[in-house]
């Protein structure tokens, strides 16, 4: 144990941990937070949650939830391919498959589990089948800034989960640019075999620069390896771009037939956590034999199924967004407004979602800018361990124009009080 402490003491002296806040209640988007460190108490603006609709707040939503547990408690205490399915997780894939345009939807209790189940069905089959034998490669091509999900799936998709011992056909992963079409057709060239399987798989919108893939030049590249298959994890666009909030397809004007009719096989990642007032996530496919695949992956034999009113929240949520389809229009008119405010005052923000990353000079440090913030009533995430830092903000349906104006206006004195306090350090 004694490197583990070594190497914990050099984290916290390099200031790599992040600051801890405990939330004891919230309010639209003012939060009663308590720093962890030191107890202190304080109520803030949130302009860091993932809520994009603020549907975790909404009535049916609370409700919805509330009467899943008098009908089936609080947990299902089992798996799906056990005693552990219920009515409801049927109603939720329905309703995802119905607002995505794919037919067959399979739930997990995370994204990650999602993507790795993903692996174990694609690549692998999940599971050995007497008399067959499955000997073809798979290619799989990822986007380099593609999510921790994504990148930890693909690290174990040489080898079913749970089977380390097992024999199964290679899988090849390569990277290519972030959102760099002539990367990915050259490598494709590249590293494609005969007979290969052919995956590409990409965040929709990246959650560190919220940007959106360029979907309509993945097809088209695609359309050139016939029967290829094109992952679209939805994290960050579910109910937040499109003009009814489905996500990546509706943005560009497409449905995934058109994909099909190009000899694509579509997948769609759904996650709940973001719009969906809730945890958990879902594969949608047209194929429907990927979902006994996908049902019998050991991340889901060997997890209990999502909770009911986990599942009843994110049945809700989808189909409030269907009934008032104006929250999506009010999250994308916040955010153009919002983006346009920071260009006024000179901030680098990039990207063109409601993920909203404010780059940072590199002498000011993200955590110290947003401890400052937080100072002045403002909570944001600072994020410091990649290449460029930055001011991760986050803007959602409930946001006022008066509320983002605070933000910009403490940002700016932020900035101001900085700059002051390094030239006094400097001149002394």
């Amino acid at each position: 144990m004694q490197v583990v402490k070594e190497y914990v003491r050099r984290w916290y002296e390099s200031e790599l941990d992040p600051d801890e806040y405990l939330c004891h209640q919230r309010q639209g988007n003012m939060v009663e937070i308590e720093e962890a460190e030191t107890g202190t108490r304080r109520t803030v603006l949130t302009f860091c949650t993932n809520d994009v609709l603020g549907l975790t707040q909404n009535e049916s939503v609370k409700q919805a939830a509330i009467d899943s547990i008098f009908q089936y408690g609080t947990s299902n205490s089992s798996t799906s391919v056990l005693s552990g399915r219920i009515d409801l997780h049927r109603q939720l894939e329905d309703e995802v498959s119905k607002f995505k345009h794919l037919p067959h939807t399979q739930l997990f209790l995370n994204a990650w589990m999602g993507m790795q189940a993903l692996m174990d069905a694609f690549c692998h089959l999940a599971i050995p089948i007497p008399g067959f034998e499955h000997t073809r490669e798979t290619l799989i091509m990822t986007d380099v800034l593609n999510h921790g999900c994504i990148v930890s799936a693909l690290a174990h998709a040489g080898t079913r989960s749970g089977k380390l011992f097992g024999y199964s056909p290679r899988v090849r992963v390569k990277a290519y640019r972030h959102c760099d079409m002539e990367d990915l057709a050259r490598k494709l060239k590249r590293y494609v075999h005969p007979g290969d399987r052919v995956m590409v798989v990409s965040d929709a919108v990246f959650s560190m620069d919220g940007d959106i893939a360029p979907l309509p030049e993945m097809i088209e590249i695609l359309s050139n390896y016939p029967d290829s298959t094109l992952v679209m994890d939805e994290a960050h666009a579910t109910g937040a771009i499109g003009s009814t909030g489905r996500g990546i397809y509706e943005h560009f004007g497409l449905k995934p037939q058109d994909a099909i009719d190009r000899g694509i096989n579509p997948l769609i990642l759904s996650t709940f956590a973001k719009f969906g007032a809730s945890v958990g996530a879902a594969i949608s496919t047209h194929v429907a034999e990927l979902k006994p695949l996908l049902n019998c992956s050991p991340t889901s034999i060997g997890t209990c199924s999502l909770a009911p009113p986990l599942t009843a929240a994110a049945l809700q949520s989808f189909r409030t967004v269907q009934q008032h389809p104006e929250l999506v229009s009010r999250l994308q008119e916040s955010t153009r407004y919002l983006r346009s405010r920071l260009a006024a005052q000179g901030f680098e923000a990039i990207g063109e979602t409601n993920v909203v990353p404010v780059l940072l000079p590199t002498e000011l440090n993200p955590k110290v800018y947003a401890r400052e913030l937080m100072e002045l009533g403002i909570w944001v995430s600072p994020i410091w361990f990649i290449a460029k830092p930055r001011i991760r903000i986050t803007v959602n349906a409930l946001h006022t124009r008066e509320e983002m104006d605070c933000l910009v206006a403490a940002m700016v004195k932020v900035r101001e009080l900085m700059y002051k306090e390094e030239a006094a350090t400097i001149s002394a």
